[in-house]
């Protein structure tokens, strides 16, 4: 039964919620790590070893203020490969962190907006050899719980350059097909009336499409890479100076295949009862745009 309910919940672009782990921030830079499941590295890709385990690395790309919420977000990548999509959030202004929503594999999310107080989108798409599958989350609760929505519903090559909603409802949306279509075409333009749930094409260009949204910025706050701490930054100006609020490591421990499983010995068979022969296995737990605030 639960396996139906999640295949279920799949299927309608639901992510599941879990209780959030809280990274508490010590005036240091926090650590981010990720589990690589053997399962996952062929899709991926990945040919990491123990011998040769893979470096992990956290990339972050856009950030957002709603009221005292701070949002970043971006993806954790080998030197080949995307692993995972990350959100981060705080409630405090940056003394602890969460993750509100699941990690999507192989996904990179590169771009956060909030219209209002309750209602905010993430753009993303799944980073294999060309980025494609794009797909929005989207929160109408001041982001507590996420849900995801694809752009199109057919597999197509290409990642959101820009978005931008008017209020929760009407949206805009920019997709680079990173090559030409049948058409010669490279770029789209979407509109939503759904509050991103679902999208229609507005125009089809082979020329970059004008953009008359201003560039998304969230005001006194500002996300970089700082190369002496080796981590991503976040900032608010305070006077003429841009004093640090939390900062996020680059690197994100190693990738590498899971220790042999534990095998369970056969449970003694009771008295009254023959052997069965069976015994349990228990299975052991086995990019890139630059930051849009400078």
């Amino acid at each position: 039964m639960k396996r139906m309910f999640a295949g279920f919940a799949a299927a309608l672009g639901l992510l599941a919620q879990t209780p959030p782990k809280t990274i508490e921030n010590t005036g240091k830079p926090m650590t981010v790590t990720a589990e690589c499941k053997l399962a996952d590295m062929p899709p991926l890709g990945l040919s990491c070893s123990e011998q040769e385990p893979c470096p992990l690395y956290l990339e972050l790309s856009d950030l957002e203020l709603v009221g005292t919420k701070l949002f970043v977000v971006g993806n954790l990548h080998t030197n080949s490969a995307t692993l995972e999509s990350i959100v981060l959030a705080s409630e405090d202004l940056g003394k602890t962190w969460f993750e509100p929503t699941p990690r999507i594999m192989g996904s990179g999310l590169d771009h956060i907006e909030f219209v209002d107080f309750e209602n905010g989108w993430i753009g993303g798409q799944l980073q294999q050899a060309l980025p494609r599958d794009a797909f929005f989350l989207l929160s109408d609760d001041g982001g507590k719980t996420w849900r995801k929505r694809t752009v199109s519903g057919e597999s197509q090559i290409g990642a959101i350059e820009q978005f931008h909603f008017e209020n929760k409802t009407n949206g805009m949306m920019i997709l680079d097909l990173i090559q030409p279509g049948e058409n010669g075409n490279l770029y789209e333009l979407y509109e939503s009336n759904t509050g991103g749930e679902s999208w229609s094409v507005r125009q089809l260009s082979p020329k970059p499409i004008p953009w008359k949204y201003p560039k998304h910025l969230s005001g006194e706050f500002r996300l970089r890479p700082d190369g002496p701490s080796k981590s991503f930054r976040l900032e608010r100006k305070q006077a003429e100076k841009w004093v640090p609020i939390a900062s996020f490591l680059i690197s994100a421990g190693v990738c590498k295949p899971a220790e042999p499983a534990d095998v369970a010995p056969p449970a003694e068979p009771k008295a009254d009862e023959p052997p069965t022969g069976v015994f349990v296995i228990q299975q052991g737990p086995p990019s890139k745009k630059k930051p849009h605030h400078q």
